[in-house]
């Protein structure tokens, strides 16, 4: 990681070349107002501007473990907000610029003539604008839109649950298994939650589904199992008849904190091991479980987080957690990162049915419309959200309970999946 006394600074510097480049803007949008209208607009940009840096610096190097979550939510979303917004800004002023710099450029290397002719002023028709107001204006469209959006995925989007019902038929299930009721929730990221009220509606939610079965595929905390004190209460009301099984994200071990001591990390992991415990929920750690109905059986199998993309870790251990189900006949598996399934699963275990992920969120932004579905994240990961399927292998991607990073979903909102199981 970045040492944040040299990268923070970097950045403020970043933030700032960009303000004094989206205040082109400003200025043109204030150009026809009085004096003292401009003077007041200047002085509202310059103060948005202080508050979104003074928000980097206070939650960098602030207590900020000390602060509210409401607090530092509103520190994260400023900084995230403001700024993301205004590279939109950024990408059309560029544009404008290239154009007139390449311009400048041609006219400069053009051929002279001996006598130089100034070509005659045309006047744009009265319903007409220059290239340059329209991309001004399209630049002010580009950042109020995002920022717009973003800002309502904070208010309403990030706890906008929603229930997402699909049916799985596997040959193989034993009839006393048809009709089963599973639910899957993943990515709680408890740390970043900042509407507790909001979390205990999602959770009942849930409940009102009568789940047979319930899967938990990771990331309960950000970094630290302090951030589950506010919330145990309410997650340990997750029950199901044939009980909770969970297994570990990433982000559950720790990996992205600096730790006094070794031994410090190590304890975090064995409460946060223990909260699941206290909660009644099967934590599986490279291990399984078997299920038994009138004497019918299937087996769950729950390994440690296994990322083939990018640094993250590889803590699973697939051939360990296999051991001794090989005859059952169904077999579920719980691993969160989903690039888990191409590198392992659907090449080396054709007889695990159904295995069952999160990590991606979808990106907490996207589209889905009809059928079509788009978020930036499916170019880092081919799995990213909903069914997958690949001969008699099933995939299936939850789009995450909670959030992290941005505080809020736009386009992509937190999921509760229930899946009822079919024999064919």
């Amino acid at each position: 990681m970045p040492n944040k006394f040299i990268f923070i600074p970097i950045v403020t510097i970043l933030f700032l070349l960009i303000d004094l480049y989206v205040f082109q803007v400003v200025k043109y949008l204030t150009a026809d107002l009085s004096e003292s209208s401009r003077k007041v607009s200047y002085l509202i940009f310059g103060l948005f501007t202080v508050i979104a840096i003074s928000s980097l610096w206070i939650y960098n190097f602030g207590q900020v473990h000390s602060y509210s979550r409401g607090f530092r939510t509103f520190l994260v979303a400023t900084v995230f907000v403001t700024y993301f917004s205004k590279l939109f800004v950024v990408i059309f002023l560029f544009i404008d610029d290239l154009l007139r710099g390449l311009e400048w450029i041609w006219f400069q290397i053009r051929p002279l003539t001996s006598e130089k002719t100034e070509l005659p002023t045309q006047a744009l028709p009265e319903n007409q604008i220059t290239r340059h107001d329209f991309l001004m204006k399209t630049a002010t469209l580009a950042g109020v839109v995002p920022f717009g959006a973003m800002t309502f995925g904070i208010l309403s989007g990030a706890h906008d649950y929603r229930i997402r019902n699909q049916k799985i038929t596997l040959a193989n299930l034993p009839t006393q298994f048809h009709g089963l009721k599973l639910i899957q929730i993943s990515d709680v990221h408890s740390g970043s939650f900042f509407n507790k009220t909001a979390v205990r509606g999602g959770i009942e939610m849930l409940l009102k589904e009568k789940p047979d079965l319930v899967f938990f595929t990771g990331d309960l905390v950000n970094n630290k199992v302090d951030e589950m004190a506010e919330y145990q209460d309410i997650f340990s009301k997750v029950k199901a008849p044939l009980g909770v099984y969970s297994t570990l994200g990433n982000h559950d071990y720790g990996d992205y904190v600096s730790w006094e001591s070794a031994e410090a990390k190590y304890r975090n992991l064995e409460k946060l091991k223990e909260v699941h415990r206290l909660m009644g929920w099967n934590l599986l750690m490279n291990e399984n479980r078997i299920i038994t109905v009138d004497n019918a059986q299937l087996a769950v199998i729950g390994i440690e987080n296994y990322g083939a993309k990018g640094r993250f870790p590889k803590y699973g251990k697939l051939e360990q957690a296999y051991q001794g189900i090989e005859e059952m006949p169904v077999k579920l598996l719980l691993s969160h990162d989903p690039s888990h399934w191409d590198a392992q699963v659907n090449s080396k275990y054709k007889d695990i049915d159904v295995m069952f992920a999160g990590h991606t969120h979808g990106m907490q932004c996207g589209v889905e419309i009809a059928g079509f579905q788009w978020s930036p994240v499916q170019y880092m990961y081919e799995q990213w959200a909903g069914l997958y399927q690949n001969d008699n292998q099933y995939l299936y991607v939850n789009r995450g309970f909670g959030y992290l990073g941005f505080p809020g979903r736009v386009g992509m909102p937190p999921e509760i999946t229930v899946i009822e199981f079919c024999k064919g």
